[in-house]
């Protein structure tokens, strides 16, 4: 069974980073895209970030120079490297694949448990 696993989330003041870390099998990791997405409380789950296996990313306009995906084949590992991070960038982040970087909505996975970011003012 698929699992993914995200780590690296906390409590920053405004401006400070985080990276990110999602540990994915590999009978997905390395046949698809996978993304980043995140949930506020209240609202909707939105994808962050994308990356397609061969490293073409996409990015929400929210995130646009502040957040970089990257992806460790080898370690069946993608991150984000969130910088500027801004109060409305609190949320439970979590990872997934997707059949191309233009349709992440299509989830392959099962959601893992999240990782919590928390940015004060």
């Amino acid at each position: 069974q698929v699992q993914l696993v995200e780590s690296g989330g906390g409590l920053v003041q405004a401006g400070g980073s985080l990276r990110l870390s999602c540990a994915a099998s590999r009978s997905i990791f390395s046949l698809r895209a996978m993304g980043w997405y995140r949930q506020a409380p209240g609202k909707q789950r939105e994808l962050v970030a994308a990356i397609s296996t061969g490293a073409s990313t996409k990015y929400a306009d929210s995130v646009k120079g502040r957040f970089t995906i990257s992806r460790d084949n080898a370690k069946n590992t993608v991150y984000l490297q969130m910088n500027s991070l801004k109060p409305e960038d609190t949320a439970v982040y979590y990872c997934n694949a997707g059949p191309s970087i233009g349709t992440m909505t299509s989830t392959l996975a099962p959601w893992g448990q999240g990782t919590q970011v928390t940015v004060s003012s």
